[in-house]
C-alpha cells in the first residue's frame, strides 16, 4: 500500500482518523520524527506532515494525502487549549519536545502562545489555502471532515478499502483530552521515535 499522510492541523480529528486506520489493519504513527518511523508506518498524521506535505510528496511517490477540515468555531478554542499546554515544551532552546515537532509547529504558527483567535484563524486559513492550491485537481488528495456523517465511508472509498462496517468516525480526543492517542492500545501503533539502524536519527530531507 502507498504511504498515507494526514495533513490537517492539530485538533482537526487526527486522532480519530489515526485510530480508524489502525482498525483497518494499517501501521499508524500519530506524529513521526525518525527515519525508521517513516519507513515502517503505512500512515502518518499530525507533525510534521501538516507542515512538510510538499517534501513528503516528493519523497514518497504515489502517496495519498488527506486534509482534515474542522469548523473554525470548534477548532479555535481547541487549538488554543493545546498550544497553551504545549508552549513550554515547544520553546526552541529549552523545550524538551522533538526538534522535528518544534520546527513543524513554529513553521505553521507565527508564535506559539498566546495567539489571538484572529491570528489562529489566519494560520488555519493560510494552511488550508496552501494545501488546496498545491493539490488542486489531483486524485491522490482527499479533503475530509471527521464529524460529518459518512466520513469513514468516504475514507474507505478513497483508500480502495471495503465499505463494510461503520460509516462514521468514532468521536475521540474531545474537550480537554489531548492524550487519547497515548492511552489507546493497539499492536499496529508505530512509535514516533522508533529507532532503527541509524538509531533515532531525526527525519530530514537531506
Amino acid at each position: 500500500m502507498s504511504k498515507i499522510f494526514i495533513i490537517g492541523l492539530p485538533r482537526t480529528g487526527t486522532t480519530s482518523i489515526s485510530v480508524a486506520l489502525l482498525e483497518m489493519g494499517l501501521l499508524v504513527a500519530h506524529t513521526a520524527f525518525t527515519k525508521k518511523a517513516f519507513e515502517i508506518a503505512d500512515a502518518i498524521s499530525d507533525a510534521p506532515c501538516f507542515s512538510d506535505y510538499m517534501h513528503l510528496d516528493g519523497l514518497f511517490p504515489g502517496a495519498k494525502f488527506i486534509y482534515l477540515n474542522r469548523d473554525l468555531k470548534a477548532w479555535l478554542p481547541s487549538i488554543t487549549m493545546l498550544l497553551e499546554k504545549m508552549a513550554p515544551h515547544l520553546d526552541l532552546k529549552t523545550g524538551h519536545f522533538s526538534p522535528v515537532l518544534k520546527r513543524s509547529f513554529h513553521q505553521t504558527f507565527p508564535s506559539i502562545y498566546p495567539l489571538s483567535e484572529r491570528d489562529l484563524a489566519a494560520c488555519y486559513t493560510k494552511h488550508q489555502q496552501a494545501v488546496f492550491k498545491y493539490f488542486k485537481d489531483r486524485d491522490d488528495f482527499l479533503s475530509l471532515d471527521v464529524s460529518e456523517p459518512g466520513g469513514l465511508l468516504k475514507l474507505k472509498q478513497f483508500l480502495g478499502m471495503s465499505p463494510d462496517g461503520d460509516t462514521d468516525f468514532a468521536k475521540l480526543n474531545v474537550g480537554r483530552n489531548v492524550a487519547n492517542w497515548r492511552e489507546y492500545k493497539h499492536p499496529n501503533k508505530v512509535n514516533a521515535n522508533l529507532a532503527g539502524a541509524e538509531h533515532r536519527k531525526f527525519f530530514n530531507y537531506g
